[in-house]
């Protein structure tokens, strides 16, 4: 935990950002590392990007605007990073919050009267998800595509650039804030399919009524989303992250 906070003794609001492939464990680690403040009498709360997710109606909008494949949530330009922004900017002026929930089952965020709401400032927020603190890719890297998704319905490439400029961007804007990166690097994309449906299973099981449960060959295309990032992160991040865990395919430590 000490490794993971950088040394932090309390001077101040801490923002620790956690990265990690689909699956990789980062909600779960994120959780019990706040409960392990809180024993310790550190104001800690969690926040996921998954969580700032734009409303499927407002995704809809992207679809039109800009490129249809920006109606399935999660790369860039799919969040409110406004929200983000602001969320994270209270957080350092030692300000109250209120942090999101989005329902993955309905693809739409929970009701504001849901949202958490501290009841004081925060000494800690652990910023988690699958692409914080991600760099974007060089140009030249976006010419090809990278599966049959980006061959089939991005072959001029729109959708992939425009999530790379606001990537480097408003992203970085947000990412900007966060004090130590960590990263938990998956052995390879390719386990990620096999996390992902894990995922699903969960989902499914805790929430049997869910409409938006995926199969495994609704997941087999879903990961094609995230794909070009991961993979970009996987190969880049470890040379800037604070600190680096790589796992292993059952999601130990290597």
């Amino acid at each position: 935990m000490d490794a993971a906070l950088g040394g932090w003794r309390g001077e101040g609001p801490f923002i620790l950002g956690l990265c990690g492939a689909q699956g990789s464990g980062k909600s779960t680690l994120a959780a019990g590392l706040s409960d392990r403040l809180a024993a310790r009498g550190v104001r800690a709360e969690t926040l996921s990007i998954d969580d700032l997710y734009l409303s499927r109606a407002a995704r809809q909008r992207l679809g039109e605007y800009v490129h249809p494949l920006f109606v399935t949530r999660g790369p860039p330009g799919t969040h409110d990073v406004e929200l983000g922004l602001s969320i994270l900017r209270d957080v350092k002026a030692g300000r109250p919050v209120v942090l999101p929930r989005f329902d993955k089952a309905t693809d739409d965020p929970h009701p504001e009267s849901v949202w958490r709401r501290p009841d004081a400032p925060l000494d800690v927020l652990i910023f988690e998800g699958w692409c914080v603190g991600a760099r974007p890719q060089p140009e030249h890297q976006l010419i090809a595509p990278i599966n049959a998704l980006e061959a089939r319905q991005d072959p001029q490439a729109t959708w992939r650039r425009h999530a790379n400029a606001v990537l480097g961007g408003p992203y970085a804007a947000v990412f900007g804030h966060i004090d130590r990166l960590v990263m938990l690097a998956a052995p390879g994309f390719e386990v990620v399919q096999d996390w992902r449906r894990r995922q699903e299973d969960a989902l499914r099981r805790d929430e049997p009524e869910a409409a938006r449960v995926m199969n495994a060959g609704e997941i087999a295309v879903f990961i094609q989303h995230y794909e070009r990032l991961t993979r970009h992160m996987l190969a880049t991040m470890p040379a800037y992250a604070d600190l680096v865990l790589p796992l292993d395919e059952a999601r130990g430590l290597r």
